[in-house]
């Protein structure tokens, strides 16, 4: 037995005020109610277009509006968990330096190099090997095979010179 299809567009003409209501009980918004009203009709009448034969119309277009309307909110929980990270994201501080401190920090760091490189080998070592590796002066005393004396010496002597270093570069300034 056929079905008459072009009943679906019928039904929803009968039903659109009672969509209406249904879709802004759920939405909570006539706006939006309106909207997906509109959305159902474009499904419903697809539906109707292809030929498909619909066994209850009236069913057909209440059940169309009613998942238009989870799928609309569906997307509006999406839309908002999106929002809501874009809000966290945005509020983290940027913790990049700017362009300008950069540029002095690379300066800085390239006369900090050169100031290391003046040094002579043993010094260097074993102020990198505290400062930079974070090892204590016994661990740099046996690397190095000296005193743990020596290596205080050492990094003092490292510090001494790149103190006089900078001083000399503000001097110089």
């Amino acid at each position: 037995m056929r079905r008459d299809t072009r009943g679906l567009i019928a039904s929803f003409q009968d039903l659109y005020d009672d969509l209406l209501r249904l879709l802004t009980w759920r939405t909570g918004s006539s706006d939006t109610a309106a909207d997906l009203v509109h959305e159902t009709y474009f499904r419903v009448a697809a539906v109707q277009e292809a030929g498909r034969e619909v066994e209850n119309p009236r069913a057909y277009v209440l059940r169309t509006a009613t998942n238009v309307a989870i799928d609309s909110m569906r997307r509006d929980g999406r839309q908002r968990t999106v929002d809501a990270e874009d809000a966290v994201v945005e509020a983290v501080p940027d913790l990049a330096p700017q362009p300008e401190e950069a540029v002095l920090a690379r300066e800085r760091l390239r006369l900090l190099d050169e100031a290391l490189r003046a040094l002579p080998p043993k010094p260097r070592q074993a102020l990198l090997l505290n400062r930079v590796e974070g090892l204590t002066q016994a661990e740099i005393a046996v690397r190095l095979g000296v005193s743990e004396s020596m290596v205080i010496k050492y990094i003092a002597q490292a510090l001494r010179h790149c103190r006089a270093w900078r001083s000399q570069l503000d001097d110089e300034e």
